[in-house]
């Protein structure tokens, strides 16, 4: 008979070990998927607020002096704003998490791995592959199926896969809530690649509307992917069915097509209203929106689960 092992790091346990969703686990291991770890929640609240402050105070600076840039300093001004969201919430993420330790290399790594991805592959299919500047757009019908099925799927399966294939193996994947925070981390990389490309491609962008499309699109990729971290947070410590992690893929490629579709809509309809051209304040608005929505929802559910947990029932 196969010897019983924790399913975190995988050393032997006897048959009457604590379990959780039909897994065994040792007792250090079952203390953490059992408590409670209030840093990551912390850390994306105020990750919100301060990409959002940040947005608003550059773009009333760059309004209020109009700085004359050109050439490569305006594309290493755009780089170095495409990196400050992701240095804010890592900042923000060290200083919440000191007395809930996480290892900082790792976190970095999967950050770093969904930036590559995003450079690698992700960019490549979605651009030279698909070719959706062609097509996308042509109607609402095909910019929803385009943006849901295309540039959805690819985005959140990359982010997806950044954490499943290297961290989530590991022991330090040691916690439920460990799937929102790599999960936010990949999806952080991969909206810095993002916007960096967009930059440089661009040979520079005007600085206050930049800005802007910058956080508009760390936040969206920062909740989607927490999306899909929380499905495998579940999946590594509860047995989940076959089919809940392709689930986890889907309900979070489904929301960031729906809000590339709206988010379009809003910035159009926002600009007639205001008699502009363009309006990226709206996007701004809804982007803080579905982020603060998607983090908050995402966070009462692991709590519930943890609740459950320590009352001595299944998870959520």
């Amino acid at each position: 008979m196969d010897q019983l092992v924790c399913c975190v790091c995988h050393r032997p346990v006897p048959d009457d070990a604590p379990r959780l969703g039909g897994r065994a686990y040792c007792p250090q291991h079952y203390a953490k998927a059992a408590r409670e770890r209030r840093s990551v929640g912390r850390s994306g609240v105020v990750q919100i607020v301060a990409v959002v402050a940040f947005a608003v105070v550059v773009a009333l600076i760059v309004g209020a002096i109009r700085p004359a840039m050109e050439g490569p300093a305006l594309v290493l001004t755009g780089v170095v704003l495409s990196l400050v969201p992701a240095i804010l919430w890592l900042a923000f993420f060290y200083v919440q998490d000191r007395l809930e330790p996480e290892p900082k290399s790792f976190v970095i790594s999967v950050f770093i791995l969904g930036a590559l991805l995003a450079s690698a592959v992700g960019i490549p299919v979605v651009r030279d592959l698909f070719r959706v500047q062609d097509w996308l757009g042509r109607n609402l019908l095909t910019n929803l199926l385009g943006s849901i099925l295309v540039v959805g799927f690819v985005q959140e399966f990359l982010k997806y896969a950044a954490v499943r294939y290297s961290i989530y193996l590991l022991p330090e994947f040691d916690e439920r809530m460990d799937g929102i925070l790599y999960g936010t981390a990949a999806g952080l990389g991969f909206a810095t690649m993002l916007n960096i490309k967009y930059v440089v491609e661009s040979g520079g962008v005007d600085l206050g509307v930049g800005v802007i499309r910058i956080v508009v699109t760390a936040l969206a990729q920062a909740s989607f992917a927490g999306i899909t971290g929380y499905f495998l947070g579940r999946a590594k410590f509860e047995e989940e069915p076959v089919w809940w992690l392709p689930l986890g893929v889907t309900v979070a490629a489904v929301l960031n097509g729906l809000f590339t579709v709206i988010l379009g809509s809003v910035t159009r309809v926002g600009s007639v209203l205001a008699g502009k051209t363009a309006n990226p304040w709206y996007g701004l608005v809804l982007a803080t929106v579905v982020a603060g929505l998607v983090f908050g929802l995402l966070i009462w559910l692991i709590r519930r689960a943890i609740r459950l947990t320590v009352a001595g029932q299944q998870g959520a």
